[in-house]
């Protein structure tokens, strides 16, 4: 091979080698720079009491809990932090484009609860819906952006879906069971964090940019805020719903 054949197919192998994982052509490739957006999302004023829930109509979901179910609509700890947030990335990434994960996303039914009650997915991304009960379920998502679906679910079994197009968030319901309730938030992209306990999210990798992210509750509405971070950066951000 001639010397300059040689480099020009070596320079060709760099470059491909150069492409993260994951990003699919037809879109300029985000570069790793480190950049990082995180933060708390916090309650003011005064929390809604938590109702208890009503499973006398089946009472093998009642069977699995030492102590009376509540519900999970707005949950707050001691210092102010609220759980079950979906904060994103809605606008500033471009035309890049991503690829999904092959490895699933899972929703547990247990104790006749969707567990968890909130999640976040990749647009085609597997889903896989267990039924760790011993009672039979009816699972029945109602997106407005996607294909909906209702399909019954015995005990002790699993089954996979996916979500083709992004939605926040798409609310999901057991036909068998009116208590369960879960919503699952479908994204394009991987920026986007759902709150645990103390509050906290965490949007890693970011290239440099100026960003709108987004903090989704399913009772208390949606939080905007527009943040510019630079290469190797970490900015703190911080939500109130109130």
């Amino acid at each position: 091979m001639k010397p300059k054949v040689m480099f020009f197919s070596l320079l060709l192998v760099a470059v491909c080698l150069s492409v993260p994982y994951g990003v699919r052509a037809g879109g300029p490739a985000p570069t790793t720079t480190g950049s990082t957006v995180r933060g708390k999302v916090r309650f003011e004023g005064k929390v809604p009491a938590p109702k208890p829930i009503n499973m006398a109509s089946d009472p093998s979901c009642a069977k699995p809990h030492s102590a009376p179910v509540m519900s999970q609509d707005v949950m707050v700890n001691g210092e102010g932090d609220l759980q079950n947030v979906v904060v994103f990335v809605s606008d500033g990434l471009g035309d890049r484009k991503f690829d999904p994960p092959t490895q699933p996303a899972v929703i547990e039914q247990k104790g006749c609860l969707y567990q968890p009650h909130v999640l976040a997915v990749r647009a085609n991304q597997p889903l896989e819906l267990v039924n760790d009960d011993s009672t039979a379920h009816n699972i029945h998502p109602q997106p407005v952006n996607n294909r909906e679906w209702n399909k019954a679910e015995p005990p002790g079994t699993k089954m996979e879906e996916a979500f083709a197009r992004e939605e926040v968030a798409i609310p999901v319901k057991c036909n068998v069971h009116p208590w369960m309730k879960s919503y699952i938030a479908v994204f394009k992209h991987p920026y986007f964090a759902v709150t645990g306990k103390d509050g906290s999210f965490d949007l890693s990798n970011l290239p440099a940019g100026t960003y709108t992210l987004k903090a989704w509750h399913e009772k208390l509405g949606t939080s905007v805020q527009t943040v510019t971070i630079g290469a190797n950066e970490t900015k703190e951000l911080s939500f109130t719903f109130k």
